[in-house]
């Protein structure tokens, strides 16, 4: 795996989104303090077709964590890109690690590590 630094945990906004530029991709990194987790997929939003989904609202249905597009309002489960109203419909998602204190994000394996 080739992780990538991206920023400080310091960095990420608690319970919401930032995008990053990783090898030319967008990616929305996800921070939940609560369960010390991070998520990490892709910005854009297959229905809205822009890259927003860093700015979309997160939260949990049925014990999954999901991003809800600020567009239409499509929820993505955060650990496998599924969209939960059409699941024909699936966005990257790319593994993401805290080490050290940093940020780091694999954008060629899916899968999240912590």
């Amino acid at each position: 795996m080739i992780w990538q630094d991206v920023c400080g945990v310091d960095d990420l906004q608690p319970n919401s989104g930032v995008c990053a530029l990783v090898d030319q991709q967008q990616v929305a990194i996800f921070y939940l303090p609560a369960n010390n987790q991070c998520y990490a997929i892709n910005n854009f939003d297959p229905f809205g077709h822009a890259n927003v989904l860093s700015r979309g609202l997160i939260g949990d249905i049925n014990g999954q964590p999901v991003v809800a597009s600020p567009l239409y309002k499509q929820h993505f489960n955060l650990q496998t890109g599924v969209c939960l109203e059409d699941e024909t419909v699936k966005i990257p998602v790319y593994g993401i690690r805290i080490n050290n204190n940093r940020v780091e994000v694999n954008v060629q394996e899916s899968g999240n590590e912590l």
